[in-house]
Formats: C-alpha cells, sequence, structure tokens
C-alpha cells in the first residue's frame, strides 16, 4: 500500500542556496504556504531530506487502493 505524501512549503526560499531552490521547485512549490500531494517513492523522499528544514510534510494512506 503506498502512501501520499502532502508537503507544505513553510520558509522562503529567499537566501537560500541554488541547489535548494531547484529541489523546491522540482517537488512542485513556487509560493509560501502551498501544498502539493505525491506519492511516497525514494526519490521524493531524498528531496524532501535535503530541504526538510523549509517543509512540513503530512504522510496519509493512499484510500484509492
Amino acid at each position: 500500500m503506498s502512501k501520499i505524501l502532502r508537503i507544505t512549503l513553510k520558509k522562503s526560499m529567499i537566501g537560500r542556496p541554488e541547489k535548494h531552490r531547484r529541489v523546491i521547485r522540482s517537488l512542485g512549490l513556487r509560493k509560501l504556504n502551498k501544498t502539493v500531494a505525491l506519492k511516497e517513492t525514494p526519490t521524493i523522499r531524498g528531496m524532501i531530506r535535503k530541504v526538510s528544514h523549509m517543509l512540513e510534510v503530512e504522510e496519509k494512506a493512499d484510500e484509492a487502493e
């Protein structure tokens, strides 16, 4: 059973390294306090780990399965 991750950008990208900005953009986050829902994969988990200090992550079980 896969999990859905709800990821919210909680801190601004201003003054952050370009690598952090690229990771946040690739997660689909563009503005502060916006939330995206993504399936849990090793790739997504690695990206979250890189910028975890700027994000808030909630785990939910996927109801579709």
